[in-house]
């Protein structure tokens, strides 16, 4: 079983002004990978001490296998998502953020703007998207195929080749 963890990053939405349309996305597409379970999900503002105690409680305390976050990941003054994970992440994955990135500008220049970042804490990956709906769907849709084998190779280990 592969159990996520879907945190939305946004002050509108932590207020209850602003639907979590992204958030929506996630929960929708991961569902859709065998013997996955989401297990925990939140909407925090863009407060770094907040994301990061959610990142570490998800990881160190719920041991999720892949937590998700959408939003923050821009040059906003209040982006401050991936300071956050980076803070908290014991190893980066830059390939996963790499494709993302990739896979953005391929629709948007706006692509190069994203500052997410994907690493891993213990057993857990966490992989921070944008905050579109659109850009979620895009990313994932992505990364989506290699995630079952990245969480095998966290919490089993490699195999014989």
């Amino acid at each position: 079983m592969i159990t996520i963890g879907v945190l939305t990053i946004s002050d509108g939405g932590a207020a209850g002004t602003r639907q979590d349309t992204s958030g929506e996305t996630i929960r929708a597409m991961v569902t859709q990978m065998p013997h996955a379970v989401i297990n925990a999900g939140a909407i925090i503002p863009d407060e770094r001490d907040l994301i990061e105690g959610t990142l570490r409680e998800w990881s160190d305390e719920r041991h999720l296998n892949l937590v998700l976050t959408t939003g923050g990941t821009g040059l906003a003054p209040r982006d401050v998502t991936p300071e956050a994970t980076r803070a908290v992440i014991d190893r980066e994955a830059p390939g996963i953020a790499e494709a993302m990135r990739a896979v953005s500008l391929q629709h948007t220049p706006f692509g190069m703007l994203s500052r997410g970042v994907a690493g891993t804490r213990g057993h857990t990956l966490i992989i921070n998207l944008p905050g579109s709906p659109r850009a979620v769907r895009e990313c994932l849709e992505c990364i989506l195929p290699v995630l079952p084998h990245a969480i095998n190779l966290l919490t089993e280990g490699p195999r014989e080749h």
